[in-house]
C-alpha cells in the first residue's frame, strides 16, 4: 500500500505542468505599430477608393492630394503662420483652466464647505455649451485674444474641476487611515496619499479637457482671427477646396495624438509606481 502511494505521487510530480505566474494584475502593453498599420490602412482604403472612383472626388479627396497641399504649405510658410497662433491660444487657455481646474477640484475634494459651495456651482456651469457663450466672451474679452484664451480655459476648467474632485474622492479611505495611525500630518497625507493617489484620475480627466480645448480653439478662430487653423478650415470651406479643408483636419488630429502621447508619457513618468 505505501509503495503504491508513493508511486502514484512520483508519476503525478512528473506529469505536472509549471503554472504560469498570473500575479501581474492587469498590465496592458502598447503595441505602437499597430497603431501605424491601422492608420495605414485607412489611408491605403481612401487612396484606392478615390483613384478607382468607388469614393467620389467630390466627398473626400486623395490622401495624395492632400500630402501634396501641406508641401505647398510649408514651402510657402503658412504652416507655422497658421500653426504658431493656435499652438499658443491652445497652451495659454488650456493652461489657465487645468491649473486653476486642478486647484479647485482638490480643495473641493478635501474641504466639506468648499464642496458644498462649489460643486452646485460646477454642476450648472458644467452642461453649457461653451462654443454658445463665445459671443458673450467677444463682448467681456474683446475680439482679439483675449476671448480666445478665456473660452478655452473655461472650457477646460470644468471638466478638469469634476475629474479632479472625483479622483480625489476614489483614494482608497484605509491608505488615508494608516497614514494617520502612522501619526502623519494632514499637510503629509495630503502630498504623499491623496495627490499621488488621484494622480490616476486627474491625468484621464486631462485627456477629455485637452480634446475640448482644441475643440473650442477651433470655434474661437473661426470668428474674428486671420491666422489659425480654425480660420484655415473655415476659408477653405468656404471655398470648397476639400484638399486644404482636409489638410487643416488633419493638423488637428496630429495636434491630438502628440497630446494623447505627451500625456501618456506623463502617466508613465508619474505613475511608475503602479508598476
Amino acid at each position: 500500500m505505501l509503495s503504491f502511494s508513493m508511486s502514484d505521487n512520483k508519476q503525478h510530480s512528473l506529469s505536472a505542468k509549471p503554472v504560469a505566474f498570473r500575479g501581474g494584475g492587469f498590465s496592458p502593453k502598447s503595441y505602437r505599430w499597430v497603431g501605424f498599420l491601422v492608420f495605414a490602412t485607412l489611408i491605403g482604403i481612401a487612396e484606392w477608393g478615390t483613384r478607382s472612383g468607388w469614393i467620389s472626388a467630390l466627398t473626400l479627396p486623395k490622401p495624395t492630394d492632400v500630402l501634396l497641399t501641406f508641401k505647398e504649405l510649408y514651402q510657402s510658410g503658412l504652416l507655422f503662420k497658421h500653426l504658431a497662433p493656435s499652438l499658443t491660444r491652445l497652451v495659454v487657455g488650456s493652461c489657465m483652466g487645468i491649473s486653476l481646474g486642478i486647484s479647485v477640484g482638490v480643495l473641493i475634494g478635501l474641504f466639506s464647505y468648499i464642496r458644498s459651495g462649489f460643486v452646485p456651482v460646477v454642476a450648472a456651469l458644467f452642461p453649457i455649451p461653451k462654443i454658445a457663450l463665445l459671443p458673450l466672451f467677444v463682448i467681456w474679452f474683446g475680439i482679439d485674444e483675449g476671448s480666445k484664451y478665456a473660452l478655452i480655459a473655461f472650457g477646460t476648467f470644468t471638466p478638469t474641476v469634476v475629474a479632479t474632485y472625483g479622483a480625489v474622492d476614489n483614494v482608497e479611505r484605509s491608505l488615508i487611515r494608516m497614514g494617520q495611525s502612522f501619526g502623519l500630518s494632514w499637510f503629509s497625507i495630503v502630498r504623499k496619499i491623496v495627490i499621488p493617489g488621484a494622480m490616476p484620475g486627474i491625468l484621464s480627466g486631462l485627456r477629455i479637457s485637452l480634446a475640448i480645448a482644441i475643440i473650442l480653439l477651433v470655434a474661437a478662430e473661426m470668428l474674428g482671427a486671420e491666422y489659425g487653423i480654425g480660420a484655415y478650415i473655415l476659408e477653405a470651406g468656404s471655398l470648397y477646396d476639400l484638399e486644404r479643408l482636409f489638410a487643416g483636419v488633419v493638423i488637428l488630429s496630429l495636434l491630438g495624438v502628440i497630446i494623447s502621447a505627451l500625456i501618456g508619457a506623463i502617466e508613465r513618468r508619474v505613475l511608475n509606481w503602479r508598476s
